[in-house]
């Protein structure tokens, strides 16, 4: 892509913006950035694209302006009901993502990783594989927490790579034009941030618009036996490959074999690691482990660079991350639980019983559908926070409407916390057995206190070393 004296719009100033607009400077482009904020983290970046020769706007956005732009870029935290976005597509104008843009002169061959749970924890596990087994690679994209760099960083880094592992969100598939993987990987599909699309089929949309470029060279990484992603691919070209699920017994080309995790890309069972050598927690990340793997063997990694770096793997920061024992209960930081899927795949994923920590945000999802994962697992939830007295209510009822059966599991009780994180960590105390796990899995956002689910994680780490 040619961006030479091209006039190119960023609308938004958070970190994918602010890379989008330096790429496109050092790209020759003529850059223009808009942010509606003003505050003094924008000011700051606006004095720092100022001195690289870009014009930045705060308080407002010209969509007259936009409109004569060759491209315009829109960071994936504005809505597509915002005003600014409705306003161009009255007028016709298209805009891209930030790895869109990106992906136009990036070094190297792509994988892209999306999926409603699991990206990020693949996307690095992934990266980590392929070091292992000695291949240039690098991370990158919607990696939250500063644990890996943007598209457009890597694009303007000037290093040369053999993969560029980049995450995908679904806003940021959803503004693509050709971006197309040479491997491209579906962790798993459930709803979620209803709150920004209204609809689950618009979110599945967005997601599927990863196979739109697909060609007859494309390789798909896929959960096995998922009907809910197998619609989601449709007819598009490419070869498909299956990695089993939260219990990795099923079949496809990754799955565990007599408690062997083993791959069989090219009919032959290649052995990689007994399932108790894999240090990470839960059964979910047995899942992610796998997909890992068969996506880092397609793109060169050997069976002894990726058992290596699978038995060298550690958890991530937030996803069910052990915080400490103490007094023989495990306290555990899942805070990026943020929808019912994710919490739904912890529960299902830990074999200790569990004190469940619920709340935050609303995003408008149906609590009840936890009620099913919880008998036999949870003995109490503590719903706490803004989400809270729903959370409580929907369980409840879900409770009372489950069917009898011959040997009845009794349901957890549920404990509405008249208090944020502070009160909910500290009742978990009082309620914990030795044995059990207090388990952090809001299945909401954080934003109804905190700035994001790293400093809500954060916080309940201080707040366990304090009461535990």
């Amino acid at each position: 892509m040619d961006l030479n004296g091209v006039h190119v719009e960023v609308i938004g100033l958070g970190a994918s913006g602010f890379a989008a607009a330096l790429l496109a400077a050092e790209k020759g482009g003529e850059v223009h950035v808009s942010e509606a904020r003003e505050d003094e983290a924008a000011a700051a970046r606006r004095d720092e694209l100022g001195d690289a020769g870009v014009d930045v706007e705060l308080g407002g956005h010209d969509v007259e302006r936009m409109a004569g732009a060759g491209v315009v870029v829109a960071s994936p935290g504005i809505p597509p009901d915002a005003p600014v976005l409705r306003a161009l597509a009255e007028k016709g104008v298209r805009w891209i993502s930030e790895p869109e843009l990106a992906a136009r002169f990036l070094p190297g061959s792509l994988i892209a990783i999306t999926g409603t749970n699991g990206k990020t924890t693949a996307t690095l596990l992934v990266d980590h594989l392929l070091r292992s087994s000695g291949i240039h690679s690098v991370a990158a994209g919607n990696v939250g927490g500063g644990l890996a760099p943007t598209a457009s960083d890597v694009a303007r880094s000037g290093a040369s790579y053999d993969w560029v592992v980049l995450e995908m969100s679904s806003f940021q598939l959803g503004a693509i034009d050709t971006f197309r993987p040479d491997i491209g990987v579906v962790t798993s599909l459930a709803p979620d941030h209803q709150d920004y699309y209204g609809s689950v089929e618009a979110y599945y949309a967005d997601k599927a618009r990863l196979f739109e470029n697909a060609d007859e060279n494309s390789r798909w990484v896929l959960p096995f036996a998922d009907e809910e992603v197998r619609r989601l691919t449709g007819d598009a070209p490419g070869q498909r490959y299956h990695f089993a699920g939260v219990t990795g017994t099923a079949g496809g080309h990754a799955f565990i074999d007599d408690g062997v995790l083993v791959l069989n890309v090219d009919g032959e069972i290649e052995e990689l690691l007994e399932l108790g050598e894999l240090p990470l927690l839960g059964g979910h990340n047995v899942s992610n482990a796998l997909a890992a793997a068969l996506t880092a063997r397609l793109a060169g990694a050997q069976p002894g660079g990726i058992a290596a770096g699978l038995g060298s793997a550690r958890a991530l920061p937030h996803r069910l991350e052990p915080v400490t024992e103490r007094g023989g209960v495990l306290w555990v930081n899942d805070s990026k639980a943020t929808n019912v899927a994710a919490t739904r795949s912890a529960l299902l994923s830990l074999d200790r019983p569990v004190v469940l920590l619920l709340g935050g945000k609303d995003k408008g999802e149906d609590f009840g559908e936890l009620a099913d994962a919880m008998p036999g697992r949870a003995h109490t939830v503590l719903a706490y926070g803004a989400a809270g007295p729903r959370a409580a209510t929907e369980l409840e009822a879900a409770f009372t409407r489950a069917p009898a059966t011959d040997a009845p599991v009794r349901p957890p009780r549920v404990l509405l916390v008249d208090d944020d994180l502070e009160g909910a960590v500290a009742r978990a105390a009082r309620v914990a057995e030795p044995g059990d796990v207090v388990l952090l899995s809001p299945a909401c956002s954080s934003f109804d206190r905190y700035e994001s689910y790293e400093a809500r994680g954060r916080h309940f780490g201080a707040l366990v070393q304090e009461v535990a």
